[in-house]
């Protein structure tokens, strides 16, 4: 189908250019008008050669497929678009080739995500359907040639979405990249309380607050969600109440650094932390996202006695990246080695049974033997139960991609070292035999089992039994692998409840009321209409409701 206009539109607001007919113009133009006799066309059920016009679609009637990659924050951002479109009427459908149109959300962080949603596109376009592009590629890079021509929603952006869908529908390509600000202060983006369709409905994920404070010479997601921007701890003490009486009994806690939470605002993470868990129930958890090792040194003491809270997992994020302090340096990470150890030597004494997690950059620019074996004898020494290990990918317009790279032999080789000496230890063997309990969220990846995480978030799994979904288990570790441990129900164990409502639905929308009317919105002053709530322009609008709604006949 022909797009309605030919050039690419900046914002939503673009669409009627300057060639289009005004309405002044129509007006003069009707005494010109002169009526024609159709033919009637005499064979049933022949289709029209040519598509429809994009006025006479109706979009909300067409099936979506979503696509994201990356970390849990992009995956939170997933969740709200497609709560969006479903509220308005969309069908969010798990087939990508029934859907009209396709969402694909991407990940900037290395190249590999981009080069899988790069083909996407290309997919989708050979198969002629539809695309509209979300997440941290488009909105740090919207003028690459693949981008060309298709529709954009930037990731501040995603309480727009229907309205992007919409037009993309319609035949128009448009892009909406506008930062959030109020009185000239950047927001944390949109909206908490927009209707969300979890993928698990048993976990609600939370972005405390958007981009960060760091200028880390490899990281290409600065790019796109750009400086700290925290959301207010009234609003996301809100959204989790609101998560609990949906029946979540598990939040994550997300952002690109919640140890910086807070700062651009007045506050800190360990006060946002006291405030959340008064509102969770019993056998409900909290666990906390990745934290850059410079802004959790002044909070440890208090980081502790939360990490020991009974309804807080004893589990934390910590990136590294490397062993040695001239990499760090090159990196402007902020922070050298002995800071990184001091962190993590201080929570395991006083957090016994803590779980640090870390990551790990092989063969940044400039890296020698000597700084490896710097990272490797790190490894060695903390036996980190879970390491993300990253070969280094020049990410375009950062600038390590400028620097002088290490072969990609080399860092392949690295690459694979680090992993073998990762995969050299099982750091559960010692758990064998002890009796824990356990909280039951998803299944396992070959659905053979439950999977449930300790008081430590280290991962469990138990038989599939119904009873046991969303339920704190006691169970007894008899089997330990490198990534889990398997564990046996009590013949005689209480299973908990902690969720204070039943769980909403596979693909039910969080935030939707039960009388959810269908209502129009008629301009006053402004010429936009859009249905269901959903408008691109904020001007006087009066509100008409169906007759049978206003007789209070529903």
């Amino acid at each position: 189908m022909p797009a309605a206009c030919d050039s690419l539109l900046e914002d939503i607001e673009d669409i009627v250019s300057a060639q289009d007919v005004k309405p002044h113009d129509r007006q003069f133009a009707r005494k010109n008008v002169v009526p024609k006799v159709r033919k009637r066309n005499s064979q049933k059920n022949v289709q029209a050669d040519d598509d429809p016009p994009s006025d006479s679609i109706i979009p909300g009637a067409q099936k979506i497929w979503i696509r994201t990659w990356g970390c849990s924050h992009n995956n939170s951002d997933g969740e709200y678009m497609a709560g969006q479109l479903a509220s308005y009427g969309y069908k969010i459908t798990e087939n990508a080739a029934e859907a009209d149109l396709w969402l694909l959300n991407s990940c900037t962080v290395k190249s590999p995500a981009e080069d899988h949603f790069r083909n996407s596109i290309k997919k989708a376009q050979e198969d002629d359907k539809k695309v509209v592009l979300a997440g941290c590629v488009p909105q740090a890079q919207p003028r690459q040639d693949y981008l060309k021509g298709l529709s954009i929603i930037g990731v501040q952006q995603i309480d727009r979405v229907v309205e992007v869908v919409e037009e993309t529908i319609k035949g128009h390509s448009v892009r909406l990249l506008g930062q959030k600000k109020d009185n000239g202060k950047r927001l944390g983006g949109a909206r908490l309380d927009l209707p969300k369709i979890r993928k698990n409905p048993l976990i609600e994920i939370i972005s405390i607050n958007t981009g960060c404070l760091n200028a880390c010479t490899y990281c290409k997601t600065k790019h796109a969600r750009g400086d700290l921007a925290s959301y207010p701890t009234e609003e996301l003490v809100d959204r989790a109440k609101q998560s609990f009486q949906e029946g979540v009994c598990e939040i994550w806690l997300t952002s690109e650094d919640t140890g910086a939470y807070g700062r651009d605002i007045g506050t800190d993470l360990p006060t946002l932390l006291w405030k959340l868990v008064e509102v969770i129930p019993e056998g409900a958890m909290l666990r906390l996202g990745m934290t850059n090792p410079p802004y959790i040194l002044e909070h440890l003491e208090e980081m502790a006695k939360i990490l020991n809270h009974p309804r807080v997992y004893a589990f934390l994020h910590i990136p590294v990246q490397s062993a040695s302090d001239s990499i760090l340096m090159e990196m402007k990470r902020e922070y050298c080695v002995a800071d990184f150890k001091r962190v993590v030597d201080f929570l395991k004494e006083k957090v016994p049974g803590i779980t640090i997690a870390t990551d790990i950059i092989c063969g940044f620019p400039g890296e020698t033997d000597e700084d490896f074996q710097d990272t490797m004898k790190l490894v060695e020494e903390y036996r980190f139960p879970s390491l993300f290990i990253n070969q280094f990918y020049p990410r375009p317009g950062t600038p390590a991609a400028k620097m002088h790279q290490v072969p990609a032999l080399v860092k392949k080789q690295r690459t694979k070292d680090l992993s073998q000496l990762f995969h050299s230890y099982n750091p559960y063997d010692h758990k064998v035999g002890e009796r824990q309990r356990v909280l039951v969220t998803e299944d396992s990846f070959d659905c053979q089992f439950y999977v449930a995480h300790n008081q430590f978030y280290e991962q469990v799994l138990v038989p599939k039994d119904p009873e046991f979904m969303g339920k704190m288990v006691e169970v007894d570790i008899y089997e330990a692998g490198k990534h889990f441990m398997k564990g046996r129900p009590l013949s005689d164990a209480n299973v908990f409840t902690p969720s204070i409502t039943r769980p909403l639905a596979k693909g039910e929308v969080s935030g939707i009321t039960e009388v959810n009317f269908r209502y129009f919105l008629l301009p006053a002053v402004s010429s936009a209409f859009l249905i269901n709530g959903c408008f691109s322009n904020t001007q006087e609008m009066i509100l008409v409701l169906p007759l049978h709604t206003l007789l209070g006949n529903t």
